[in-house]
């Protein structure tokens, strides 16, 4: 059964159509996802779907009784209101409930002499609340904030950082069951966990009609059941998620240009045909000389416009960058805690963790920015970095495009060659009047490619990007996923995009509890199949006491082979480091293992009632895990040859 549809519907902004002619029906219950260049309509079709925009021409129309949410990229929310008030007025019959059942209560507590009218007043508005949920709405609106990492529900909205608002906002949106939810960039600002557990909520709790609009690719792929692409203002709809959209889209293009040569073809014998035959332009032959006519009227398809992303890699010398016992503090705050590692050429690190655990703080260290508490970083003597900040804090808002990427020069020198500005900007999509426009003036996405096209024109060996995919379209994505795959340097990347470094990182640096940061071998997927091996071995652990150290030795080898392959390289010198503290702290907690077991063991402990019994068990569970794990790790290193 149909929620909304929009038949024919146009829609322009300075004399530039994003819509034209566009007409979409959304069904009970569908999935759709909607993926497009940046600025080419997707907001637009969403407000005018949530009725905030009017279309210029065109009609809608909506199921009488059904209800539209929509989010927005930058939602409005009252600031005075608390984050739960402002979730739970997104539900207005059951707020009206809620109201109606508390005024029935304070009656029943005055002395007016209306008793019998309050207990009736109270039983309609229980039944009328029961209909719309019951007090577990109230429930479920303070989970999902927590689930979205908002756990003071009674925080101001004014309070809170953009971020968090958003949070709120699609809170809101969820909490209220609409019959369709638009949501335009949901994921933004979310960490992996969050976004993780979104995709989950889609896919198997929520039951109504949703319009997706996002970047994220697994989103697209694993909660889309159809994916609409919007181009050059038309609207064309692929049934499946972002996998079948790829393959229909791969076999609509591949159509489209066999299409074209047909009518290359036929152009090239028509007009050799009216070229040799002059006197045969009369008479029956007048039928031909029009269709050739048509033919030259038709307009060839236009081809999309692409970003074309390329980097000179400088040359990398024997050392990159080599990390040992990094401790980072801020605010009174250890974030990290004997940190080892280092980069040799062609690695590609991505760094996961959740918000506010420190990971631009980490890139900031690396980089010198800021001061460690503890360790080192020594920084290779040919290494150049170039570092694309999360904030694009390095543009210039009152500076054109090409004044932020270019200066007043009119030619680049990139990788050796002489490249015009002009010709440069283009490759970004940004044509001359583009490139002439203020920043300040420019969408997200637009901002993330000039910040991009000032990175890429300076040549480097370590690329240190900080959610480099936020405001990006996934053509942009897809191109610079290309360049990094193409890139001989090594790179650092910051990111919540799970697609994103599955594609490209040959490992994974993660922010863990207590200023704790693990590397795993592999892709995204391998660090989270690793996580889940490190799960079972813990569970197994705090289910047996015997479990041996020979045991513990085979979980860790498990987990390490969950990554791809990297051990035949030779050892860092903060590898070396590293292994050189690992016995000793092996020995430090299989000691304490020891002394924990002791204690456990003692019968006095329980003819004392059993106190503290719990606390040891749990510190007994970690102290094995750790020790375990430096296990996994002292193997791993020796294994490596000098």
């Amino acid at each position: 059964m149909p929620v909304i549809s929009v038949n024919d519907i146009s829609k322009a902004f300075d004399h530039r159509v994003v819509l034209d002619g566009v007409s979409l029906t959304v069904r009970s219950g569908e999935r759709i996802g909607v993926v497009g260049a940046n600025g080419c309509g997707k907001s637009t079709l969403a407000r005018i779907l949530a009725g905030e925009v009017e279309a210029d021409s065109g009609t809608l129309a909506l199921r009488r009784g059904a209800r539209v949410a929509y989010l927005a990229q930058q939602p409005q929310l009252d600031p005075g209101q608390s984050a739960a008030e402002a979730v739970l007025s997104g539900m207005d019959a059951w707020t009206l409930a809620k109201l109606r059942y508390e005024r029935a209560v304070a009656g029943l507590q005055s002395t007016d002499g209306h008793a019998q009218k309050w207990i009736a007043e109270q039983a309609a508005a229980a039944d009328e609340l029961e209909r719309q949920g019951g007090w577990e709405r109230l429930h479920e609106a303070e989970s999902i904030l927590g689930r979205l990492g908002i756990e003071n529900v009674d925080v101001r909205i004014g309070d809170l950082s953009v971020g968090r608002r958003r949070a709120v906002a699609l809170s809101k949106v969820l909490v209220s069951r609409p019959a369709l939810a638009l949501l335009d960039e949901p994921t933004n600002h979310l960490d992996v966990e969050r976004i993780e557990w979104l995709e989950s909520y889609l896919r198997n709790q929520y039951d109504g009609a949703l319009l997706l609009i996002t970047h994220d690719r697994y989103i697209l792929d694993r909660v889309a059941t159809r994916t609409i692409e919007i181009a050059n203002g038309s609207l064309y709809s692929y049934e499946g998620g972002y996998e079948e959209y790829l393959e229909a889209k791969a076999e609509r293009s591949a159509q489209a240009r066999r299409v074209e040569a047909n009518r290359r073809n036929f152009l090239r014998r028509e007009l050799e045909w009216l070229r040799r035959s002059p006197k045969a332009r009369r008479g029956k032959q007048k039928a031909r000389v029009e269709r050739a006519e048509r033919a030259v009227a038709t307009p060839a398809p236009s081809n999309e416009r692409s970003v074309e992303l390329r980097i000179a890699a400088g040359r990398s010398g024997k050392s990159i960058l080599d990390v040992a016992g990094l401790g980072i503090e801020m605010g009174g705050q250890r974030l990290v805690s004997g940190l080892h590692f280092g980069l040799v050429a062609g690695e590609r690190i991505g760094i996961v963790g959740p918000n506010g655990c420190g990971k631009t703080t980490l890139l900031r260290t690396l980089l010198g920015e800021l001061e460690p508490a503890s360790g080192s970083v020594v920084i290779g003597k040919n290494t150049q970095v170039a570092y694309l900040d999360q904030m694009r804090s390095g543009l210039d808002e009152h500076a054109s495009v090409e004044e932020n990427v270019a200066g007043d020069r009119g030619y680049l020198q990139i990788g050796g060659r002489t490249v015009a500005v002009r010709s440069y900007m283009e490759q970004f999509l940004f044509d001359p009047p583009a490139a002439r426009a203020r920043v300040g003036t420019l969408s997200g996405g637009e901002r993330a490619r000039v910040a991009l096209a000032k990175l890429l024109a300076s040549s480097a060996n370590l690329l240190v990007l900080d959610e480099p995919t936020n405001d990006l379209d996934v053509a942009t994505l897809a191109a610079l996923e290309s360049m990094i795959l193409d890139f001989s340097g090594t790179a650092l990347i910051v990111s919540h995009d799970r697609w994103f470094l599955d594609r490209l990182a040959t490992s994974i640096l993660a922010f863990e509890k207590d200023g704790r940061v693990r590397r795993y071998s592999g892709n995204y997927s391998d660090y989270r199949e690793a996580l889940a091996v490190r799960g079972e071995a813990k569970a197994k652990a705090s289910g047996s006491d015997t479990k041996t150290r020979e045991q513990a030795k085979a979980d860790g080898k498990k987990q390490r082979n969950g990554g791809s392959a990297g051990g035949s390289r030779k050892l860092t010198y903060a590898e070396r480091l590293e292994l050189e503290e690992l016995l000793p702290r092996i020995e430090e907690a299989e000691s304490s293992i020891a002394a924990l077991e002791a204690q456990l063991a003692d019968p006095k402990l329980y003819a004392a009632g059993g106190q503290g019994v719990k606390d040891l068990m749990a510190r007994l569970e970690a102290t094995k895990a750790s020790a375990a794990e430096l296990t996994a790790r002292w193997e791993e290193l020796e294994a490596k040859p000098r």
